[in-house]
This record gives C-alpha cells, structure tokens and sequence, in this order.
C-alpha cells in the first residue's frame, strides 16, 4: 500500500496539461504539495494555480535544484513526464534526434543524477517515469520516439533493479493512446493505432496510483498490452509481421 502523500513534495515536469496535469492534480488531491513544470510558463502557472501547487517553469533537465528549493529542500516524488512525440523516419534531421533523446532519455537521467544523492541518505524517494507503450513495443511512423521511448523505459528499468533495496521506488508508466494534444499530433498514424482506445489522461493518473498502492514498476494503463508485449517477447517474427501489417495499411491510406 502507497504511504500517504500528505504534505510530501511532489514535482511533475510537462505539468501543462494532458497527463502531466492529470498527475499533478491527483497529487495535490492527496494532500502533496505540487510544483508544477513546463516550458509553457503560463500553462505551469494555469494548473499550479488551479491545485495550490508551485509553476516552476523551464527545461525540465535542469528544474531540480529550484523545484527542491520552492518545495522547501526535499523531493519526495519525481514524476519525469515532459516528453516529445516525434515523428519520422531514419531519415529526420539529426536534430529532431537529438531532441528527443535529451528530452525523452537525458532529462530523466539528469534529474535522477540530481536527485538520487539526498534520496539514498534518507533511504527514500519515489522516480515515475512516463514512458509509452511504444518503449516496450514500437509506433509506426515514429522512430525517434519509439528509439528514445525505449531508451526511457530502459533507465527506469535500470534505476529500479540497482537501487530498490536502497529505498528507491521507481514505476514506469507505458499506456497507448491518451486523449492529449500529442496524440493529435500523431496524425494518421496515430488515427489508425492509437484513437480507437484512447483513455483520459485521467485515467493514467488512476493507473499510477493503483500501481503504487501495489508497488508495482510497470503501470499498463491499457491492460492488453501486457499481451502484446509478452507475443513480442516470445515469438517476435511473428510480431513483427502483424506490426508490418499495420504499416502496410497506413502506407495505402497515405496514398
């Protein structure tokens, strides 16, 4: 069962809008007190001020050190949201790479770089770390976020199996489609694979929590994907012919 979150310090970066909101508001529903990230300053502000919490707005790959401050010198709970969904092939620009690995990847090892010294003195602290289904299987059109994603997934992994018998909890978050403005900005791709089971960002939130009350690392907002990842795992040529398939329809509808 999850300790109680009253008056623990809570910082979620992305805190906009779509999950990142959706996390802070449950928090902050709970009793913690929340500082709110984004680059969008007057979106941090927005909900930050809608749930009592603090806007510290910025990048989130350096907002540590002034999130721990407004929270008054501890962070009990690092939610590692922010995150760039971008599209392509191995053919996008080697900045769009570069993007994504810094914000999908580097922004969440900088943060536990930042944070894990106080947490393993106290024996405690809590990393969640939004992923994507695309981090334990893949997304059609999108390289560099299914590349990074898996990135992402891998630290969180890494960060659970070397520290949780220091105190560390750690649970990676891997729903699909969530009815954010970055499954609008999936366009076709996303329509075919990801609009037809979308949830609410509030119901990603309610997966955190049932997941923590468990202590459990992987949160599967979409339960089936459990399967899909297990059918990747055991026969992957037969996998990766179904995902073909997909591809290849989303080719012909793009025709």
């Amino acid at each position: 069962m999850v300790e109680t979150l009253l008056d623990k310090g809570v910082v979620v970066t992305g805190g906009g809008g779509g999950i990142g909101a959706a996390l802070a508001r449950r928090f902050a529903a709970e009793g913690a007190r929340v500082v709110v990230n984004d680059l969008d300053g007057t979106k941090a502000k927005a909900v930050a001020d809608e749930i009592g919490g603090i806007a510290v707005p910025g990048d989130a790959s350096a907002i540590v050190p002034e999130a721990r401050e407004a929270l008054g010198g501890t962070v009990d709970v690092y939610c590692a949201n922010a995150g760039l969904g971008s599209g392509g092939s191995e053919a996008a620009p080697e900045e769009v790479w570069a993007a994504a690995w810094d914000v999908n990847v580097m922004a969440h090892v900088r943060a536990a770089h930042a944070l894990l010294p106080d947490w393993l003195e106290r024996g405690s602290g809590r990393f969640v770390s939004t992923v994507s289904a695309a981090g334990l299987l893949t997304m059609i059109g999108a390289a560099p976020y299914s590349v990074t994603k898996h990135g992402a997934y891998a630290f969180a992994e890494w960060l659970s199996l070397t520290y949780r018998h220091r105190g560390i909890k750690v649970h990676a978050i891997c729903p699909q489609g969530v009815r954010t403005d970055m499954l609008a900005a999936t366009g076709t791709a996303g329509d075919l694979v990801l609009t037809p089971t979308a949830i609410e960002p509030d119901d990603v939130a309610a997966a955190l929590f049932a997941g923590m009350a468990e202590d459990r690392f992987l949160v599967l907002p979409h339960p089936e994907v459990a399967a899909f990842y297990r059918a990747r795992a055991e026969t992957p040529d037969k996998w990766l012919k179904g995902m073909n398939h997909i591809q290849r329809k989303w080719e012909e509808n793009e025709r």
